[in-house]
């Protein structure tokens, strides 16, 4: 599967995925369902739309909220997730919606927000 921390991962919603099978993406949403398994679960994006997230181990703690996830986009559209990271939302709710309208904004104007670039030494 290769190590998706040592390239590019490309910031996706749901309806982004299809572009991105077998490349390693970064996607962020909030906990819809957990497989009673723990191996499987399905995040909704800041348009509401569904996205699964697959695991190689079962979950160890239990996840709520928004999450980030990383991994690589499988052949059928969902996501072989790698790691995650629950947001705190104590003090302020992380809003899906306006963090969908940036991955539109960034997607759409690339040479200005280019994925994989590295910063000048």
């Amino acid at each position: 599967m290769g190590d998706v921390f040592e390239e590019a991962r490309y910031r996706v919603n749901s309806a982004m995925l299809s572009r991105y099978i077998g490349r390693a993406v970064c996607f962020v949403g909030r906990v819809d369902k957990i497989h009673p398994t723990g191996t499987t679960f399905i995040l909704s994006d800041g348009e509401g739309k569904k996205t699964t997230i697959e695991l190689g181990e079962p979950l160890e703690e239990e996840i709520s909220g928004v999450l980030e996830v990383v991994g690589r986009v499988t052949p059928k559209a969902t996501i072989m997730g790698v790691s995650y990271i629950p947001f705190r939302e104590e003090k302020s709710a992380f809003d899906l919606g306006l963090y969908n309208e940036a991955l539109k904004i960034i997607h759409e104007f690339p040479q200005y927000y280019p994925f994989g670039a590295t910063g000048s030494s």
